[in-house]
């Protein structure tokens, strides 16, 4: 048996009866819930009526904040910490994601990660790991957590889609071009998209940009 306890929160089925052929997981931010992120699925769901969308709680509360969850404690920034709070949250999301491709009887071809913030450097580390290549992976608003860690373990190579508001003061956009940088200088297909006008949160036309984004990887 697992030492990780399984993760839960909201979903959103695909549309009918019968079962999808293509699922989303969404990894919310920190001091969020699953409920932050389901919100997409409602944008996206009648152009991908065959997409299943799930949006776990993190595994951890957050102190001080009822109702929130965090990946992993962000007391600290230094890279020590990132590479262990990263490294522990993993296996969590990694279970989630074998689970729900059990369930469905599907591949990881079939399933691509959304991230925001915590969750886009949950989405990132993880799928990059993988040992066969999800259909994509987008982070909003996020980065690339212990770079030098990920460097030495990358074993999938899925397309990125990274999209970052430009006046985001909680993670600047500067993230996103580090970000740009080591995915491109490991051979990684990314894109990228500055949001105008945007802080610490996702815009429309970076929501489009996510449905445009998977409908591609999906082939749908």
């Amino acid at each position: 048996m697992s030492s990780f306890p399984a993760l839960y929160g909201p979903s959103l089925p695909r549309l009918g009866t019968v079962p999808p052929e293509k699922l989303v997981i969404f990894c919310h931010g920190y001091g969020a819930n699953g409920q932050d992120l389901i919100g997409l699925a409602l944008n996206w769901q009648q152009d991908m009526p065959t997409v299943s969308y799930f949006s776990p709680d993190a595994p951890q509360k957050t102190p001080g904040m009822p109702g929130s969850f965090q990946w992993w404690d962000i007391g600290g920034f230094s890279q020590a910490e990132q590479e262990r709070g990263v490294t522990q949250a993993a296996p969590f999301l990694d279970r989630f994601i074998d689970q729900q491709l059990e369930e469905a009887g599907l591949t990881e071809a079939d399933l691509a990660l959304v991230g925001f913030s915590q969750g886009t450097m949950l989405a990132l580390f993880v799928g990059l790991q993988r040992p066969r290549p999800l259909a994509a992976v987008i982070g909003y608003s996020g980065a690339v957590a212990a770079p030098a860690l990920l460097a030495k373990n990358i074993a999938s190579r899925p397309p990125v889609l990274l999209v970052h508001g430009d006046i985001d003061h909680m993670i600047p956009p500067t993230a996103m071009t580090a970000s740009e940088r080591f995915l491109r200088n490991n051979d990684i297909d990314v894109q990228t998209h500055l949001s105008l006008g945007m802080g610490h949160g996702i815009a429309p036309d970076g929501i489009d940009l996510g449905r445009d984004f998977l409908q591609q990887a999906f082939g749908i």
